[in-house]
C-alpha cells in the first residue's frame, strides 16, 4: 500500500494534477472537520482551505502561477456551479413570488449602500483614488468586480483581494449578525447574504437551507448586474 501511495505521489508531482488533487483533498478534509465541530462560522471550509493552501505554497516555495496551472479546473467550474444555483431557485419559486417586490427594493438599496459606503469610508481613511475605485465593486463576484474596477480606473488585482475578504467576513459573521438584528426568515437572510457577500455568502447560506441558498444565489447574480450599471454613475457622483 505504501508503495502504491508513493507511486501515485510521484506521478502527481510531475503533472499539474498535483495541485488540483491537493485543492480538492484539502477542501474535503476541511469540510469534514467543520461538520464534526458543528459548522461554526469561524471554521468555514473555504476559509480553512485558503489558509491551508497558502501555508503549503509558502512552505514549498511554490509560485502561484504553478499552483494555478494545476488548480485552474476548479476556477473553470465556478461558471457551472453558478448556473447550478438555478435548481434551488426553481424549487423556491413560490417564496420568490412572495418576496419579489421587497427583494427588488432591497437589491437597489443594498447595492447603492454597498458602493457608496465603501467609497466614503475609504475616503475618510485617506485612501488613494485608485484604491477607492477598486473598493467600489467589493460586494459582487470576482470576475464582474474586476471588470468594473478596470472600467473605473481601479486596480483589478486589488479588487480581487477586497472581494474575497468581503465574502469571507460576510460568510463568517453575516448569518449570525442578521439574526441578532431580528432577521429570522431563511429567504430574507439568504438574500441579504448573497447581496452583501456574493459566492461565499451563498455557500454559507446553503449550509442552512436550500431556500436560503437559492435566494442568496439570486441576489448575487442580480447585484452583479445592477452594480455594473450603478458603479460608474455613483463613482461620478462621488467625485471619482
Amino acid at each position: 500500500m505504501d508503495d502504491r501511495i508513493f507511486s501515485i505521489w510521484v506521478y502527481l508531482a510531475q503533472t499539474p494534477l498535483l495541485w488540483l488533487t491537493t485543492t480538492i483533498a484539502i477542501y474535503r478534509l476541511m469540510t469534514i472537520i467543520s461538520r464534526q465541530l458543528g459548522s461554526p462560522p469561524f471554521l468555514n471550509p473555504v476559509l480553512l482551505s485558503i489558509i491551508a493552501l497558502i501555508s503549503i505554497l509558502l512552505v514549498t516555495d511554490t509560485p502561484y502561477a504553478a499552483y494555478f496551472d494545476g488548480a485552474q479546473f476548479v476556477h473553470f467550474l465556478l461558471g457551472p456551479a453558478t448556473v447550478a444555483l438555478a435548481i434551488p431557485l426553481y424549487e423556491a419559486e413560490r417564496v420568490l413570488r412572495r418576496i419579489m417586490w421587497p427583494a427588488l427594493i432591497g437589491l437597489f438599496v443594498g447595492s447603492t449602500t454597498g458602493i457608496t459606503a465603501a467609497v466614503l469610508i475609504g475616503r475618510l481613511m485617506g485612501l488613494s483614488e485608485a484604491t477607492l475605485r477598486s473598493l467600489a465593486p467589493k460586494s459582487i463576484t470576482t470576475p464582474i468586480a474586476m471588470g468594473i474596477a478596470e472600467q473605473l480606473g481601479g486596480l483589478p488585482s486589488l479588487t480581487a483581494v477586497i472581494v474575497i475578504v468581503t465574502g469571507m467576513v460576510g460568510a463568517l459573521f453575516g448569518w449570525e449578525l442578521l439574526g441578532l438584528v431580528g432577521v429570522r426568515d431563511d429567504s430574507e437572510r439568504g438574500f441579504a447574504m448573497g447581496l452583501a457577500s456574493h459566492g461565499l455568502g451563498t455557500a454559507r447560506s446553503l449550509q442552512f437551507s436550500s431556500e436560503a441558498g437559492a435566494l442568496a444565489g439570486l441576489a448575487m447574480g442580480l447585484n452583479g448586474a445592477l452594480t455594473s450599471l450603478l458603479a460608474p454613475l455613483l463613482a461620478r457622483w462621488l467625485g471619482l
